[in-house]
């Protein structure tokens, strides 16, 4: 048996589109990074997108956009990649870190409100809708996140690595706050290999996020190209980075997006193959969903191991993988690393839902070429590991 982890799907057009960008003789960011961004945010529902070359490029861009700087404070959870923390520090600013809910991985209102009332002078929070579903941004009878950031005056930005095309209220996750970014990593729900995404409705944080992507530079590089004008004349108008996305990175993109749908219905199918074939399993708990299952993307199936099951997490990965199945571990909290965990005095007993789901979670196979013949061989080997 070979079952990896995660799987690229590239059954579309994507050599169709690559092989235009080869016969255009332009490789770097150009028409097909314009027709990217223009056909993303029209999906999203956002005035705006910027392609960018990752989804911490993304980030940077909107925090350095949002204006954060030193000594500003920004909320983050501790339950999610590095690199929705470091993006804080690269602006010199300080991450303030909150414990999730166990049974999706989110933020909720109720955690936000307990932050802010031990943290003052909070100026930004970056919210990751984690796994695929997204964070309670509006409540029928209770404040949500995006209601609790307008009312406080809080700098929203999401952090929507795992959350395409993830739905809250028939609205995408990524269009509440002042910026939304995506990640089209190698196992995201839609791949370019390398490569992420911004989207607002804000047209100067759109002329801003463009400027800083390409070394402040005033003019596009496909503009000072294709001009018929003095082609060679720029300005540097910022010390900005090098995050632009190219046109070879936004044919596999833009071939992507146009399955996206399809993808997404095709990790809906292993998430319930999963949820009817281990629900009887009393060694693990199983990720909640709390909304329609339409809405969630389903980048992740994370089960939790529970501290009675017969095997550790570690043992169960090291046994599933002898079986040849591939798995993986999201995440191993910030508050654990030593970098994070030295600078800010971070202690595992501040965060005991993290700590919960840290010690037993392991994400299993989901991916739309994820056959129901390779879901059955993968519940069948968790059974007969952790009965």
């Amino acid at each position: 048996m070979n079952i990896p982890f995660s799987k690229i799907s590239l059954t579309g057009n994507e050599s169709k589109y690559i092989n235009e960008v080869l016969a255009s003789g332009w490789l770097t960011t150009s028409s097909k990074a314009m027709d990217f961004e223009k056909n993303f945010a029209e999906f999203v529902g956002a005035r705006f997108a910027c392609a960018v070359n990752s989804c911490t490029a993304a980030l940077h861009l909107a925090i350095e956009a949002a204006g954060i700087g030193a000594g500003d404070k920004v909320l983050v959870p501790s339950m999610t990649f590095t690199a929705s923390a470091e993006i804080i520090r690269y602006m010199g600013a300080d991450p303030v870190f909150m414990d999730v809910d166990y049974g999706t991985g989110n933020i909720t209102p109720a955690l936000l409100n307990e932050s802010l009332s031990k943290n003052r002078d909070i100026k930004a929070l970056v919210l990751v809708h984690y796994g695929g579903q997204a964070a309670l941004m509006h409540g029928n009878n209770c404040e949500g996140i995006a209601d609790i950031c307008r009312e406080r005056e809080i700098i929203l930005i999401e952090d929507a690595a795992h959350a395409f095309p993830t739905r809250f209220n028939g609205k995408f996750a990524g269009t509440f706050g002042i910026a939304g970014c995506y990640s089209f990593y190698a196992n995201k729900t839609i791949t370019t290999g390398e490569g992420g995404m911004l989207v607002t409705d804000d047209e100067e944080m759109l002329k801003r996020f463009k400027i800083m992507r390409l070394h402040g530079i005033s003019r596009d590089i496909w503009e000072r190209f294709t001009s018929n004008g003095s082609s060679w004349e720029y300005d540097v108008v910022a010390p900005g980075f090098k995050y632009n996305m190219p046109d070879i990175n936004a044919a596999v993109g833009l071939a992507q997006l146009e399955k996206a749908a399809w993808f997404r219905s095709e990790r809906q199918r292993c998430a319930a193959y999963y949820k009817e074939n281990l629900r009887t399993l009393s060694t693990i708990d199983l990720p909640i969903c709390l909304d329609s299952p339409e809405n969630h993307s389903w980048h992740l199936f994370p089960i939790i191991i529970r501290e009675d099951a017969p095997v550790t997490r570690n043992e169960f990965i090291i046994q599933m993988a002898e079986r040849g199945i591939g798995t993986s571990v999201h995440y191993k909290p910030l508050h654990r690393m030593t970098y994070y965990r030295e600078t800010y005095q971070l202690s595992p007993e501040d965060f005991p839902n993290t700590e919960m789901i840290w010690k037993g979670t392991v994400s299993l196979p989901i991916y739309p070429d994820l056959l129901d013949s390779e879901l059955h061989a993968i519940c069948d080997a968790i059974k007969e590991i952790l009965n």
